[in-house]
């Protein structure tokens, strides 16, 4: 059985690269939609695959991270980066550019780290990260499956090369998200939400 959980954010960023001049050489930005859908073959003690309540707390705060900021990719000119992090708050320097694409496949390593992270307390079984699918415009999507996340084609995706600004660390539940996931610290979901 597969469920989807929707998030939704603003964010700027620029695409280098990119065929279309606007978005290689402007700041913009997108009313995203980001769905992440699991799998599992099993249902938990409320019959659920795994409780949407749950997924409104860490995984929340990841995607949540990326709402009025801009994402940087750290492979852009210095100058142009100092600039965005001296006017702006709220941050996120990425190891890739910021396409949907790379965007769905950020997210799958994210969500997917902390989901194996996670103790279950309320019988989940075998509940696997199916895919994520990120809502760039309303006509334009990227979905990522696991082969493509891990994709050494599609260049890998360190933690240790992502970085969130103090602003974006602050509203986090857990101030250690971030380190805890890099860390590979255990996380205990709680018995109700």
């Amino acid at each position: 059985m597969l469920i989807r959980k929707l998030f939704k954010f603003e964010n700027a960023h620029v695409v280098r690269g990119c065929s279309t001049v606007r978005c290689r050489s402007s700041i913009h930005g997108h009313s995203y939609k980001v769905e992440l859908l699991f799998e599992s073959n099993f249902l938990d003690n409320g019959q659920m695959v795994y409780d949407f309540g749950l997924m409104k707390q860490n995984m929340k705060d990841i995607i949540d991270s990326f709402d009025h900021a801009i994402a940087l990719w750290s492979g852009d000119e210095e100058s142009y980066k100092e600039d965005m992090k001296k006017h702006s708050a709220r941050w996120i320097e990425i190891p890739l550019s910021p396409s949907a694409e790379q965007f769905s496949r950020l997210f799958f390593v994210l969500v997917d780290k902390l989901l194996s992270l996670t103790t279950t307390v309320n019988g989940e079984k075998e509940v696997k990260l199916h895919s994520i699918i990120v809502h760039e415009t309303d006509t334009g999507y990227a979905q990522a499956f696991r082969e493509d996340a891990y994709s050494q084609a599609m260049s890998s995706i360190n933690l240790e090369e992502i970085f969130f600004s103090e602003e974006i660390q602050k509203e986090w539940h857990d101030a250690r998200l971030f380190e805890k996931i890099k860390k590979g610290e255990r996380f205990i979901n709680p018995q109700s939400v």
